[in-house]
């Protein structure tokens, strides 16, 4: 029989994954960096598939706790509880988490 369970209040910190903040988003994560003027990242494909050639859509990749994940522009990334990151869509972010006001 299952049971029923709430997820523990906990506070995360996060960055949403935008051309505008590229330099920042790679120094929270640690991977990533600007060589030449271009990040060492990913682009995206209009069908969302990573793609050697240069496109509008940024994605960056993230060692996580599963493997390497591929963060798509728009995403979060999360910093969890015990330190490890991962990318989290947009929709799921705001539907999950609240932002903390000091």
């Amino acid at each position: 029989m299952s049971e029923t369970f709430r997820k523990k209040p906990v506070e995360i910190e996060a960055m949403q994954l935008l051309w505008e903040n590229w330099n920042d988003v790679c120094d929270f994560v640690g991977v990533g960096k600007m060589e030449d003027g271009k990040p060492t990242g990913v682009y995206i494909d209009t069908e969302g598939n990573v793609t050697e050639g240069a496109t509008e859509t940024i994605g960056l990749a993230i060692p996580t706790l599963e493997g390497v994940m591929i963060a798509r522009q728009d995403d979060w990334i999360i910093r969890g509880v015990q330190g490890e990151f991962y990318p989290i869509k947009a929709d799921i972010f705001e539907a999950t988490y609240d932002r903390v006001t000091s």
